[in-house]
């Protein structure tokens, strides 16, 4: 983790503008082609929740805006996020769960299946005091969406990125499944969604990155 220099960081000016905003948060959704990705899994019978959530981590981690948090009156980049995500369990209710990221997907598809058992088994809705070197992410399998909203503190609004992917469907002959994006205006911009959307589909068009 580094600590940045305000006063020599390309954004001061954005982050002091967004950062004085009630609601500094934004919000992105677009569809990504997951055919080749589809294939992937069903001829190895991978899981796909935590495929789906290695890439966006994957993804996410090659963009330093997506790496960096706000910390009372400074700024840090993380030099690594991990998956944090919704898991369905009894009663039709919800726990958070939280994962190591690891760059080789066979290792990381392992401990995340165990972390997946352990919150189901024990389901919590407690956020990890004062960690914040992760994104939060949750699975809709039931709605291919247009839009999503995350709920969220707004005093003061907390600067960790969101996602949210839906049920994928059917365009022609393609998959393809929505992807929400939700970060913090004051440490990312647009430029900086399109360039995840576009690492993340580039790794959905060469799933043998997964093994």
């Amino acid at each position: 983790m580094r600590t940045i220099d305000l006063e020599a960081w390309p954004r001061r000016v954005h982050y002091k503008t967004f950062g004085a905003f009630d609601h500094p948060h934004f919000n992105m959704c677009a569809n990504l082609d997951i055919s080749a990705l589809h294939v992937k899994l069903k001829q190895r019978k991978m899981p796909f929740t935590l495929a789906i959530l290695y890439l966006i981590a994957r993804s996410a981690n090659a963009i330093p805006e997506f790496r960096t948090r706000i910390r009372e009156e400074g700024v840090v980049e993380h030099e690594v996020i991990h998956p944090s995500t919704t898991i369905l369990v009894k009663d039709d209710l919800f726990s958070f769960s939280y994962f190591e990221y690891f760059e080789d997907f066979p290792l990381f598809a392992e401990r995340g299946a165990e972390r997946m058992a352990y919150y189901t088994a024990h389901p919590t809705l407690e956020n990890v005091p004062g960690k914040d070197d992760l994104f939060y992410s949750t699975a809709l399998p039931w709605v291919s969406f247009t839009s999503f909203t995350h709920p969220m503190q707004l005093h003061p609004a907390d600067c960790i990125p969101r996602f949210a992917w839906g049920k994928y469907f059917e365009e022609g002959k393609r998959i393809k499944m929505p992807l929400s994006v939700q970060g913090h205006h004051a440490l990312m911009d647009g430029v900086h969604m399109g360039m995840f959307y576009e690492n993340m589909q580039d790794i959905l068009d060469h799933p043998e990155i997964l093994g």
